[in-house]
């Protein structure tokens, strides 16, 4: 029943971003970064870091870290914009969205769980171009006409997951992973000749389905007094879905008369995409200071499904951040109360294009706002991702930049109330 409340969720808030990028017309269209935004502002760390009011859900082991009688919930919207560059042309595209939703509660001391709402990758692009008399690529037979490329949908995920300590010094997690939605692109080629030329449709629509599980292990020991060393595994299995492809290309004229010209299903054949390995060290003085580096690797190159072919690359990324809170107890400082976070990543993206895969950096910041007299607070972060691609016929640079908020409420549940 819970699972089936979360699922019935996701399906009404999990909207459509609405932000262009050709790379979107490739695989399964743009991959989301993963983590929360207190994540997102330290680079994307969180595969080492332990924290009793923060879910990070990179690494479930995490989950032990839970407080006793505490309840986490966590609700995140962000806003994107695309700065779209070839060296000569520029297009801008931007859109506000939804992003996250989690929960987190432990089931008893050393034993937490948690649940959430994930984006995983965007398919949506808007592409128009128009070949006139004149133009190298115009053919007199044919005429002039003007192509439009459009995609959209999104996939998403939906996690429960627990985390036990298994020792003083060492903690186990376990997330299962149900990955759901479609991807649609339409490719369609409208001639000047309106009137008396069949004008060309194809629109192709892959649905995916599957569960797969994440496995996560933690190391924490303390330095010395207040300072501490953590280290973290975590490996997601890869997930065989459940595959639905349609493809169909019809053409049509003024009038509206259609002629189907092929029109496939395929129900049969089964989806893979891979597993992916988080390697991360965290270090730094409790309340005070903490230090992250992960290593993210995922083997896209042996994924398979429909219009993935000679397309998908591995992944290798290096993410790092810090934080810093000047006075998390002070009584009389706002400001020394804020935590600060900055954060950097590097990393290959799973797009390959004539051999080319496209290379990702990009820099980020945030603030930990702590609400009145609790332990809740606001989380801001900022970042900016270049992508590019250079090749020998063309160079193509994407400038993202994204802001988001977060509300990460903190309570006690199941706590007597005593009056006097």
């Amino acid at each position: 029943m819970f699972l089936l409340i979360f699922i019935s969720y996701s399906v009404s808030v999990s909207g459509q971003k609405l932000i262009d990028s050709p790379l979107a017309r490739f695989n399964l269209g743009i991959l989301e970064p993963a983590g929360s935004f207190r994540s997102t502002a330290m680079g994307g760390i969180g595969t080492a870091i332990r924290d009793n009011n923060t879910i990070f859900y990179t690494n479930p082991a995490s989950f032990s870290s839970l407080d006793t009688n505490s309840f986490i919930f966590d609700f995140g919207m962000d806003y994107g914009l695309n700065v779209i560059s070839d060296g000569t042309a520029r297009h801008t595209s931007d859109d506000m969205n939804f992003d996250h939703f989690m929960i987190g509660f432990p089931i008893t001391k050393g034993f937490g769980f948690a649940a959430g709402i994930l984006p995983l990758s965007n398919g949506y692009y808007k592409i128009s171009e128009t070949v006139a008399k004149g133009d190298p690529d115009y053919d007199p037979i044919t005429g002039g006409y003007t192509g439009y490329h459009v995609g959209g949908g999104n996939l998403t995920n939906v996690f429960l997951g627990s985390g036990i300590n298994l020792t003083k010094n060492i903690s186990a997690g376990i997330n299962m992973s149900l990955l759901f939605g479609e991807i649609s692109r339409t490719n369609e080629f409208v001639f000047d000749d309106y009137y008396n030329v069949y004008h060309d449709n194809n629109t192709e629509t892959l649905h995916l389905s599957g569960i797969s599980l994440e496995y996560g292990l933690q190391y924490n020991t303390p330095i010395k007094k207040d300072y501490f060393f953590n280290a973290g595994l975590s490996y997601s299995s890869g997930k065989h879905c459940k595959s639905n492809y349609e493809d169909l290309s019809f053409r049509f004229t003024s009038s509206a008369v259609t002629d189907t010209l092929n029109y496939v299903v395929d129900n049969t054949s089964k989806a893979y995409l891979p597993g992916t390995l988080r390697l991360g060290i965290s270090f730094g003085k409790k309340n005070k200071l903490t230090a992250g580096l992960d290593y993210v690797a995922t083997n896209w190159s042996n994924a398979k499904f429909h219009g993935s072919d000679g397309y998908l690359s591995d992944t290798r990324a290096i993410l790092c951040g810090v934080e810093f809170i000047p006075d998390k107890f002070s009584n009389y400082s706002f400001v020394k109360r804020i935590e600060y976070r900055v954060g950097g990543h590097i990393e290959d993206n799973y797009l390959s294009l004539n051999g080319k895969q496209v290379k990702e950096w990009g820099a980020s910041l945030g603030f930990g706002i702590p609400l009145r007299r609790t332990f809740s607070k606001t989380n801001i972060f900022f970042d900016f991702t270049r992508k590019s691609l250079e090749t020998t016929a063309y160079s193509h640079y994407e400038n993202y930049f994204t802001m988001g908020a977060s509300l990460n409420f903190y309570d006690f549940w199941f706590v007597k109330r005593k009056y006097e």
